[in-house]
Order: C-alpha cells, then sequence, then structure tokens
C-alpha cells in the first residue's frame, strides 16, 4: 500500500510538473493569463512554471515575420495601370498589446492588409510610373530627339523621352514605411521594413509598351545607322581628297623629274653638237635611214639629194676617218 501510495503521488508530481511547467524559446516571448487577464510576461528563454487549468502560456514569436501582400492593379498619378507587388517585415515588441488588440498571431496578416495595402496604394497614385520604376536618373542606352541639334538650350520646352525622376522607388518605399509604421505600433506590432517587389504592366497596357519599346529601338538602331554611313562618308571623302593629293604630288614631282631630265638631254645633245657638228647630223641622218627605209623599200631619188650626202661624200671613211 505504502508503494502504491508513493508511487500514486509520484505520478501526480509528474502530472502537476508536465500541466505548471513550459518552455520558453529564443525566438518566442510568453504572455501569461489567468481567466483571459494579462498576469505577467515572460522575455527570457527557460524552463518556467504557471498555475495549472486557471493560468495559460500564450506564445508569440519576438523574431521577424514575413508579410507578402496580394498583387494589386493600381493606376499612377500618369492614369496608368500597373500591377504592385509588396512585401513587409515585421516583429511584435509589446506581446501584451498585441494580445489584447490583435489576439493571435494568424490574425496580424489581416491587420497588415488593412494597413500596408492603402499605403502602397497611396503612394503609388500620388507619384508618376517613372518614380515607381526607377530610382535615379542613371542614363539609359537611349537619347532623346532634340530637333536639329543646332542649340539644345533652346530644345528645352521640348517634351522628352525620359521623364526627370525626382521621388524614385527607395523614397516611395520609405515613404510607406514612415506611414504604415505608426499604424502599426497601436498594435505592439513594430514594421520593420516595406519593399515594392515587383512592377508591371497591366495585359491592356502592355501591349502597347513592347510595340513602343521596339519602335524606339528601331529608332535608335536607325540613328545609329546613319551616323555610321555619315561616318563612312566621311573617312571615304577623305580617302579621296588624301589620294588626290598625292597623285597631285607624285604627278607634279615626275613632271619636275621628266623637266630635269629633258634639259639635261637637250643640254647634251646641245653640247655634242657643238662639239661635233657634223657627226651629229651624221647620226641623226642614219636615224632617219632607219626609220624610212626597210629591206623592201623602193625609193628613186636624184643623185644630188640631200639625203644621199653622206653616202656619196663618205666613200671609204667612216666618221671622218680615212
Amino acid at each position: 500500500m505504502k508503494i502504491k501510495a508513493l508511487l500514486a503521488a509520484a505520478g501526480l508530481m509528474v502530472l502537476l510538473l508536465f500541466v505548471c511547467a513550459y518552455t520558453v524559446d529564443e525566438t518566442e516571448q510568453v504572455v501569461i493569463t489567468r481567466f483571459d487577464k494579462v498576469q505577467r510576461t515572460v522575455l527570457t528563454p527557460g524552463l518556467r512554471f504557471k498555475l495549472p487549468v486557471i493560468e495559460k502560456a500564450l506564445v508569440f514569436p519576438n523574431n521577424l515575420q514575413e508579410w507578402d501582400g496580394d498583387p494589386g492593379q493600381i493606376p499612377t498619378k500618369d492614369k496608368t495601370y500597373i500591377w504592385v507587388n509588396t512585401f513587409a517585415r515585421w516583429k511584435i515588441v509589446d506581446p501584451v498589446l498585441f494580445f489584447k488588440t490583435v489576439g493571435y498571431v494568424n490574425r496580424a496578416q489581416q491587420r497588415l492588409d488593412e494597413i500596408i495595402d492603402p499605403t502602397v496604394r497611396n503612394f503609388v497614385t500620388s507619384n508618376r510610373l517613372i518614380e515607381a520604376v526607377r530610382n535615379s536618373n542613371r542614363e539609359l542606352d537611349t537619347f532623346e530627339d532634340l530637333g536639329d541639334g543646332s542649340d539644345p538650350d533652346a530644345q528645352k520646352d521640348k517634351p522628352v523621352r525620359f521623364s526627370q525622376v525626382y521621388v524614385g522607388r527607395d523614397q516611395i518605399d520609405t515613404g510607406i514605411l514612415n506611414q504604415a509604421k505608426p499604424k502599426l505600433s497601436n498594435f505592439g506590432i513594430e514594421l520593420v521594413d516595406v519593399k515594392i517587389k515587383r512592377v508591371n504592366y497591366v495585359e491592356e497596357v502592355r501591349t502597347s509598351v513592347y510595340e513602343r519599346m521596339i519602335a524606339e529601338r528601331k529608332q535608335i538602331a536607325q540613328k545609329f545607322r546613319s551616323e555610321g554611313k555619315g561616318e563612312a562618308q566621311k573617312i571615304l571623302g577623305e580617302k579621296e581628297r588624301e589620294l588626290k593629293r598625292i597623285e597631285s604630288e607624285a604627278y607634279r614631282t615626275a613632271q619636275e623629274i621628266k623637266g630635269k631630265a629633258d634639259a639635261e638631254s637637250t643640254r647634251l645633245y646641245a653640247k655634242a653638237y657643238g662639239l661635233d657638228a657634223e657627226f651629229y647630223s651624221f647620226v641623226k641622218t642614219l636615224e632617219v635611214y632607219n626609220e624610212a627605209l626597210s629591206e623592201n623599200s623602193s625609193i628613186i631619188l636624184s643623185t644630188d639629194s640631200e639625203i644621199f650626202k653622206y653616202m656619196k661624200g663618205y666613200e671609204g671613211k667612216v666618221l671622218g676617218r680615212p
């Protein structure tokens, strides 16, 4: 009987220990309630005890939690409809307030939807599309048409292809965070970060946007082709000009050399003629014979013809020597 009593007592102690004891993890925080009234909070990890039956341990996470908003169709300030997908990170910083206002973690999603979604819509509709897409005025692989390009300052009033970014996507994210954070703090929630995850055109706008992008790329390609053709014509013109210059200089040099050669030839002929006029006359006459007479040539001339004077007058003599 004593053994049974001891076993029963031990079993009761174990049961009481099981009912009264609970553990707190590093990623948890606990609110102890008694008849749905908050008695205390446990924020440090370890083994803890509570009164059985009448006290409950409500466990809440104290690490970052995820929130993914549903993609929604929102018009921008410039009347362009886009799909916006947003995400956020939050955590419970006041478990007692969270328990009183929200109750449980699975209900927090609804509170976040009610506060973050309208804030996102407010900021998107208050800004142009380019503000939600771009974050800076970084140059893109495109150009702005400024007319004839002669005076860019005179074209300031003309619309440009890409508008100036004044706010940017980062500032929109920061504005959403700053506006939604105080509202969520009333529920014991700290909103750590909010980001626009994705922006996309609606189906009705997407086709026209793609067509415009294709047209812009074709315009850019045509601009590059025109510039290339202009540069090619410029290079060809410089080549032709350089070629003519080289040919002109070469012709002038050739004419100078030819003139010097003719002058030297004339000088030598004149010098030779001056030294032996008879020999020069004889050589030129032989050249005439060679050009005028061939092997089968027949010619009738008088014996006193000037052309045969050397044939007649140089009997037994060659070049004035016996």
